[in-house]
């Protein structure tokens, strides 16, 4: 279910309140521009500033307005068991395909303590679970063992992985046993991932350029490698610009300058710093996105 190229969905926002009519054009044009999936209240989507009421609003608008056309894999992790409880039931309550649930943050639990907050999750829930790990944001990092013994459970079907490390990915899918769907979480590694098993990606680049995104997947998947590594070359630009500042900064403006959003983002982040402005424009033109 969850493979290809998923985006993870900016939240447009406006005078302090998400934009329901412009995240509903976004999920259109995304669409429209033939995405595999989308990951609405993630990292991306500034989930860590949205309230309870916000999160679950736009699980909601996104799963109403992608009307089965697409998957929808819904945030709802949190270094809360229970909030992650809370806000996965919603998801499935809501219709979304499957949750995405990142590594606990800043409480920095051990293995065993990550392994038991993952399976308490699963348990509570019949919704199918892809796990997140992103040890630079989060610190902590989701080790290949504790990732096997997660892959045993029913409903634990996936892992976007962000760890920033071929060899552990490697160990990761040999402690699984090709039990788990491999989703790169690094638009720098997508390619990467794809060669060794990996079934597709939860983009940032994908805000602004889903169609390219969508493209690379689909090269590699109809055994056009020359093709799918032409693509991640040309991407390489637009990722970088992407994390020139912390995620989702650089994108959010990018979508902005697209005309899909206003430029507003919560504090404490903060609107892109001019100085890097022309950079990221460059790397849109590049691809004529702009």
């Amino acid at each position: 279910m969850f493979e290809g190229t998923l985006t993870a969905l900016i939240t447009p926002m406006r005078e302090g309140a998400v934009d329901e009519d412009a995240l509903r054009r976004l999920v259109d044009w995304q669409i429209g521009e033939g995405i595999h999936g989308l990951v609405p209240s993630g990292t991306t989507g500034e989930s860590s500033t949205m309230s309870y009421a916000e999160h679950e609003r736009v699980v909601e608008l996104v799963v109403e307005q992608a009307g089965g056309r697409v998957p929808v894999l819904a945030g709802t992790g949190s270094n809360s068991t229970w909030e992650t409880i809370k806000l996965t039931r919603h998801a499935a309550e809501a219709g979304a395909q499957g949750a995405l649930l990142i590594t606990p943050y800043y409480n920095r639990p051990t293995q065993e303590g990550l392994y038991r907050h993952f399976e308490t999750v699963a348990k509570a829930v019949d919704i199918p679970i892809v796990l997140y790990n992103v040890p630079s944001r989060t610190g902590v990092n989701l080790l290949p063992e504790t990732v096997g013994r997660l892959s045993r459970i029913d409903n634990i079907i996936g892992l976007k992985d962000a760890a920033g490390s071929i060899k552990q990915t490697l160990d990761t899918l040999e402690a699984c046993g090709g039990e788990l769907v491999l989703l790169s979480g690094d638009d720098f590694a997508n390619l990467s991932l794809l060669s060794i098993g990996g079934k597709g990606a939860i983009s940032v680049t994908a805000n602004v350029a889903p169609a390219l995104s969508a493209e690379l997947y689909n090269a590699w998947e109809q055994g056009d490698a020359d093709r799918a590594r032409e693509l991640q070359q040309k991407l390489h630009p637009l990722n970088h610009a992407m994390f020139l500042e912390t995620n989702p900064i650089p994108v959010k403006w990018a979508a902005h300058r697209l005309g899909l959003c206003g430029d507003e983002i919560r504090l404490p982040l903060t609107v892109l710093t001019e100085q890097y402005r022309p950079k990221v424009e460059k790397a849109m033109k590049d691809l004529g996105l702009i």
